[in-house]
C-alpha cells in the first residue's frame, strides 16, 4: 500500500515529493532525479515513470530560493545531469535492443509490460518519421521508452543513433527544465502547480490515447457468418 500511495504522490503531488526530497536528502536529491530519468528512458519496464512532468518540476524548484538565499537546487547542474541521465537511458535502452531485444520479446515474460499496442504505435512512428523518431519520441510518454528499444532490435546505425539521442535529450531536456525554471514560479502557476503537472501529464500522454483508440477502431471486425472450415 504505501508503494501504491508513493507513485500516487510521485504522479499527483510530484511539486510536494520533489520539495520533501530536497529537505529530507539534500544533494543526494540529483543523483535520484538522474536515476529516474535513467530508467524511464534506459528500461522499457520503467515507461510509466514521469518524465515531462519531473523534468518541468524540478526546473520550477530550481528558481525558488532557500533559507540561506541559494537556489533549491541548481540549473545547471540540473540540466547538465538529466541531459546525461537522458542520453545514457537511451544508449542503454538501444544496447539492451540491440543484444536481447528479439528475444525479450520472444521470450513473452515481460507481455504485461512490453505490450504490442506500444510496439505497434514505436513502429509506425518510425515508418512516419525514419531517424527522427529517437528525436521526436522524446516528447511522447511511451514511445520515448520504446523508440532506442526497437531502434536496437532493427539494428540501426549507432552513430546515427546518437546524434538523433543528443539533440533529442538536449531539446526534452532543456525546454521542461528550462520551462519549469522560467514559468513555474509565476504566482497563478506556482499556486497551482499540481493541477499544471497534472495537465502536463495529459497532454503528453493523449497522443498515444488517440493513437491507441484508432487504431483499435480500424480494425476490422471478426466475419461470425463464415463457414465452418471443417464443413
Amino acid at each position: 500500500m504505501d508503494a501504491l500511495k508513493f507513485f500516487v504522490d510521485l504522479f499527483l503531488n510530484l511539486d510536494t515529493v520533489l520539495a520533501e526530497w530536497v529537505g529530507m536528502y539534500g544533494p543526494w536529491v540529483y543523483a535520484m532525479l538522474f536515476f529516474i530519468i535513467f530508467c524511464e528512458t534506459g528500461l522499457v519496464v520503467m515507461a510509466v515513470l514521469p518524465g515531462d512532468s519531473l523534468l518541468f518540476t524540478a526546473g520550477a524548484l530550481a528558481a525558488i530560493s532557500g533559507a540561506n538565499g541559494a537556489p533549491v537546487l541548481s540549473i545547471w547542474l540540473l540540466l547538465s545531469l538529466l541531459f546525461a541521465a537522458a542520453v545514457l537511458g537511451d544508449n542503454t535502452n538501444f544496447l539492451i535492443g540491440h543484444f536481447f531485444g528479439q528475444r525479450i520479446l520472444d521470450s513473452g515474460r515481460f507481455s504485461r509490460v512490453i505490450k504490442p499496442q506500444y510496439i505497434d504505435d514505436t513502429n509506425a512512428f518510425f515508418a512516419k518519421h525514419g531517424g527522427k523518431t529517437i528525436s521526436l519520441a522524446r516528447f511522447f510518454p511511451f514511445i520515448r521508452t520504446f523508440a532506442p528499444f526497437m531502434a536496437g532490435i532493427g539494428q540501426m546505425d549507432w552513430k546515427r543513433f546518437t546524434f538523433f539521442n543528443v539533440t533529442g535529450g538536449a531539446a526534452w531536456v532543456s525546454l521542461f527544465v528550462g520551462a519549469g525554471y522560467f514559468f513555474g514560479n509565476i504566482p497563478i502557476i506556482k499556486h497551482n502547480l499540481e493541477y499544471l503537472v497534472i495537465g502536463i501529464i495529459v497532454v503528453s500522454v493523449a497522443p498515444s490515447a488517440y493513437h491507441a483508440i484508432r487504431s483499435r477502431a480500424k480494425k476490422p471486425a471478426v466475419d461470425t457468418t463464415a463457414a465452418d472450415p471443417a464443413e
